[in-house]
């Protein structure tokens, strides 16, 4: 009986077998950190990813036209976000227009700034289908810069755009119809802005 239990058991491991073993756990732990600290210093490329591939419905920016203009049509939406810290409203300008692919189309976003003072917004953005980033192309875009809006002042802001004719090619995009291009202002903590006295925006002095 006891040889079995033995058997079972099996040998124990000798004391150089368990200092490799301890020796590579230790290694393997180190690696699992360094893949971590990786991680983060990889954060500017994770992002320069996302813009190159249109990962996550990053939208891409470009600097020229489609020279091709196809015959089919897309829907697509405007969708306005704003954080509540930074005191605006913020709205697309038209909720739809229907674009052909390739097709150059300016739209506009309307911003106004309801404080008291100077605030500067920064705008992040994506579309839905996420899969339909790589191919939506920006030419101009308020989102591109950040956005000084003095108390009280409102600001109209283009948007050129038009879908990369290549989408056409991607059949796993055959199903799209419709695009939303979202944006959602954020205030930019850091920026230096100058409050402004009550009675100068409508107080009772």
């Amino acid at each position: 009986m006891a040889n079995l239990q033995a058997d079972v058991a099996g040998p124990m491991p000798s004391p150089d077998r368990q200092r490799r073993n301890t020796m590579t756990a230790l290694i393997a732990g180190g690696v699992v950190l360094g893949m971590v600290g990786m991680a983060f210093a990889a954060v500017p490329l994770y992002q320069l990813f996302c813009q190159v591939t249109g990962f996550g419905g990053t939208t891409q920016r470009v600097e020229h036209l489609s020279d091709q203009i196809l015959d089919r049509v897309v829907i697509v939406r405007f969708d306005a976000n704003i954080a509540n810290t930074l005191g605006w409203e913020f709205e697309p300008g038209q909720t739809r227009v229907n674009v052909q692919i390739g097709e150059a189309t300016e739209i506009t976003y309307l911003a106004i700034n309801n404080s008291n003072h100077t605030t500067v917004g920064t705008a992040i953005f994506n579309v839905t289908p996420e899969s339909v980033g790589a191919y939506f192309m920006k030419v101009e875009c308020f989102c591109f810069t950040d956005q000084t809006l003095a108390p009280g002042e409102s600001v109209v802001m283009p948007v050129l755009f038009y879908v990369d004719p290549a989408l056409a090619d991607d059949p796993n995009l055959d199903y799209v119809d419709t695009i939303t291009l979202s944006y959602t202002f954020f205030p930019v903590i850091d920026a230096e802005t100058e409050p402004v006295a009550q009675n100068a925006v409508g107080g009772d002095g």
